[in-house]
C-alpha cells in the first residue's frame, strides 16, 4: 500500500537532492543500537572545519515538505518489520543522549522505540526536552493497546495539522544537553 508512495518520494528526493535515505545508529530497546532509516530531508553540507552546518541551512525545499507531512518516517516501517521499532513508542533519539539521561528519563528505553509516540502527539518538537522525556516515561508506565490506538489516531490529526514540526528558533529541535540529576 505504501510502496507506490515510497517510490515516488524516492525518485523526487534523488532528483532534487541526489540522496534518498538517511541512516543513523540509534538506541533501541534497553539502549541496544540499531540502524534507523528515514528519507533524507537535509544535505550533508559542512563548514570549513568539517562540521555539519546547522539544520536550518541544510534543510532542502523537498526535504522540508516531506518532513512537514511526516513522510520522512516511512522507511522506518522497515525497522518495524525487523522488530527494531514499533509503530508506537518513544522516538529513538541520538546515541550520545544516552549518557545524558537521568535515571527517570532513561526508562524510555524500557520499551521498543516507535515511529510515533505520546510526546509526538502532545507537542512533537515544539515542546521542551524535559516535557518530551516526561511524556515518554508516562507512556512507558501507561502503555496499552487502547493507548496505542489513541496515539495512532492522534498522529493522523497531527500530521494533517502539521503542528509541532520544529522548536521555536530551530529547524528541528535543539540538542539535548542532559536532565536534572535528582529527577
Amino acid at each position: 500500500m505504501s510502496a507506490p508512495l515510497i517510490g515516488v518520494i524516492s525518485v523526487l528526493l534523488w532528483y532534487f537532492q541526489g540522496q534518498v535515505l538517511f541512516r543513523q545508529t540509534r538506541p533501541g530497546l534497553f539502549g541496544k543500537p540499531f540502524v534507523l532509516y528515514k528519507f533524507c530531508s537535509m544535505t550533508q553540507e559542512r563548514d570549513e572545519r568539517g562540521e555539519l552546518l546547522p539544520d536550518s541551512q541544510r534543510m532542502t525545499r523537498i526535504g522540508s515538505f516531506v518532513r512537514a507531512i511526516s513522510l520522512d518516517e516511512l522507511p522506518q516501517l522497515w525497522n518495524v518489520l525487523k522488530g527494531e521499532m514499533s509503530l508506537v513508542g518513544p522516538r529513538p533519539l541520538l546515541l550520545q543522549y544516552m549518557q545524558r539521561y537521568n535515571a527517570q528519563q532513561a526508562r524510555r528505553h524500557d520499551v521498543t522505540p516507535g515511529i510515533t509516540g505520546w510526546a509526538q502527539v502532545n507537542g512533537r518538537n515544539a515542546i521542551d526536552w524535559d516535557t518530551k522525556l516526561a511524556f515518554d516515561v508516562w507512556y512507558v508506565e501507561h502503555r496499552s493497546l487502547l493507548l496505542d490506538l489513541r496515539i495512532l489516531c492522534m498522529t493522523f490529526t497531527q500530521v494533517i495539522r502539521r503542528s509541532g514540526i520544529s522548536n521555536q528558533g530551530h529547524a528541528t529541535m535543539p540538542e539535548f544537553m542532559g536532565g536534572d540529576i535528582d529527577a
